[in-house]
């Protein structure tokens, strides 16, 4: 069984702790994605209410403030990694652990490509960028 991930590379024009607080803190998350009580602490176990597949159950297995969160969810790990670049950020998020052979894992790879780079990741961006600096 080999696994496929999904990995994208965003450049936003807004400083680092803007965006780690973005991916971190209930608030920032609700703002573009889902609504859940994530903490950036190793350890810590939260949700995801991802309305119609309902709520997610996720662990962080890494933290390190302004720099990387990893939490694992389901079958799946989010990995957010963050490299400051001339006052603005570059964000790369890794979606890991798809086996292409399960069906299951197949349909949601293709939504998940998809969905990342063409609507959540730009609506984090967007939602960035509408708040002052």
């Amino acid at each position: 069984m080999s696994t496929q991930s999904i990995t994208i590379d965003l450049p936003i024009n807004r400083p680092r702790n803007e965006v780690w607080d973005a991916i971190t803190t209930p608030g920032g998350i609700a703002g573009w994605w889902v609504a859940g009580n994530i903490a950036p602490v190793v350890g810590h176990r939260f949700t995801l209410d991802m309305g119609n597949w309902g709520l997610v159950e996720c662990v962080v297995i890494e933290a390190t403030p302004l720099e990387r969160l990893v939490y694992a969810f389901a079958d799946w790990k989010l990995s957010w990694i963050l490299a400051e670049e001339d006052g603005a950020t570059r964000l790369t998020l890794e979606h890991s652990g798809f086996n292409l052979d399960n069906p299951r894992h197949q349909l949601a790879f293709d939504a998940m490509s998809k969905g990342w780079r063409e609507s959540l990741l730009p609506r984090l961006a967007s939602t960035l960028y509408a708040e002052p600096a």
